[in-house]
């Protein structure tokens, strides 16, 4: 009886959760924030494989086209604390939402790989911006107001691209243009953002209790760890973001209506474990929910390479999802917590190393898929996977108050 009575009461806690966040004005509007920006960033990821024929690209070129991304990040983040202290928390989160609406409609207008990398690059500009603004909002929500929105608010995030990129493959299937869904999509994005999250997130507080703002310091040990697993893990979102699309469909034969489910299936079940993280981090602690990303990761990527049918691959990315989904909101706020630096500037700089793994991973995966199949490249990233069991193990988990291993209060 224990087992059941232990999932009726997780399932009640998860739906209590859930009722709290989306009747929390603030958290809510922050949460649709990042919905819009993983709606797009899905949409995106589905027309992936028809840049890569329309434009006549191999893998090691699409590759290189897709490190316009991460040049964009490392171009933008030392700018990103000063967009926060100049224009202030909420108009940088909006401009960083409009602005990342009309960069990703852009990749599919472009005619040849090099004004693909100029049109990524500017993606990862805004893309960059926005995660560090919109996390710096549920953080200081959370500090305010004295509660826990960072796993539903990156649940929201997994629901848009679950979303989005389930939304592209019907219309791949009903022969829509990529063009323009994607310039629709992002009018509507930036008209929604304009008329109904504009008003909330004017009201989001600047600062946490804590004080001060989003800097960007040098990490100390615990941190560097924080950024090495956070990096793995997000490797293992990157490679489902910009490889599951084209490895259905090149390697194991999918139609690209069905190809683009791979992206789904991975979204629906990274949303399905970020919206139970509130109840699972505190049953479990974050060091072994760590524990069980990492090895799960391994398992969904191994599971991934040796598929030979379009369905195992996507059983393969399904499992991936709900083996990354809860790194980056543990990490986030594990980040925000260690002591000895100015507030904000763990996480900020967090931000900025981690997101690294997501977007320069898969274009070096292009180049290594290109010479010895993309199986080698995710071999690798499941090789990673494994490996940071040690980091795991070694890295210290602060509470708020204290210096030993935290167990994360619910929402």
């Amino acid at each position: 009886m224990a087992a059941p009575s232990f999932f009726s009461r997780a399932l009640a806690k998860v739906f209590s959760n859930l009722r709290l966040f989306f009747t929390h004005r603030q958290a809510r509007a922050v949460g649709f924030t990042f919905a819009a920006d993983s709606m797009m960033f899905g949409s995106w990821v589905a027309y992936i494989p028809h840049v890569k024929t329309t434009l006549g690209l191999n893998d090691a070129e699409l590759g290189l086209a897709l490190f316009g991304m991460p040049l964009g990040l490392l171009a933008m983040n030392p700018f990103s604390a000063g967009f926060i202290a100049r224009f202030g928390l909420a108009r940088t989160t909006l401009g960083a939402t409009v602005a990342m609406a009309l960069t990703f409609a852009m990749p599919v207008w472009m005619p040849e790989r090099w004004s693909l990398l100029a049109a990524l690059f500017c993606v990862g500009a805004s893309v960059a911006l926005m995660n560090v603004a919109m996390n710096t909002c549920a953080t200081n929500i959370e500090r305010n107001d004295g509660v826990y929105i960072m796993s539903s608010c990156h649940g929201m995030w997994s629901m848009g691209g679950m979303t989005g990129s389930g939304t592209a493959a019907a219309l791949i299937a009903a022969g829509m243009a990529p063009r323009l869904h994607l310039t629709a999509l992002a009018a509507l994005v930036i008209v929604l953002t304009l008329l109904a999250l504009r008003p909330v997130l004017h009201t989001v507080p600047e600062t946490g209790n804590a004080g001060g703002g989003s800097k960007f310091t040098l990490p100390n040990r615990d941190l560097l760890l924080m950024i090495l697993i956070g990096m793995v893990i997000s490797l293992g979102e990157g490679v489902a973001f910009d490889w599951s699309a084209v490895y259905l469909r090149d390697r194991l034969g999918a139609p690209e209506q069905v190809a683009a489910l791979g992206f789904t299936c991975f979204s629906l079940t990274m949303m399905a474990m970020r919206f139970t993280g509130d109840v699972l981090v505190p049953r479990f602690g974050e060091r072994n929910m760590l524990y069980f990303s990492a090895l799960l990761t391994f398992l969904a990527l191994s599971a991934v390479i040796v598929s030979t049918t379009p369905l195992a691959g996507i059983a393969g990315f399904l499992l991936l999802g709900a083996g990354v989904a809860l790194g980056a909101p543990i990490l986030f706020n594990a980040a925000a917590r260690v002591p000895g630096l100015a507030p904000g500037a763990g996480l900020a700089t967090y931000a900025t190393f981690s997101f690294m793994g997501f977007l320069a991973g898969p274009p070096a995966i292009g180049f290594i898929g290109e010479h010895y199949g993309l199986e080698a490249g995710f071999a690798i990233v499941a090789g990673l996977a494994l490996m940071l069991v040690v980091a795991i193990r070694k890295v210290r988990l602060y509470s708020p108050d204290s210096g030993g291993s935290i167990s994360t209060a619910a929402f």
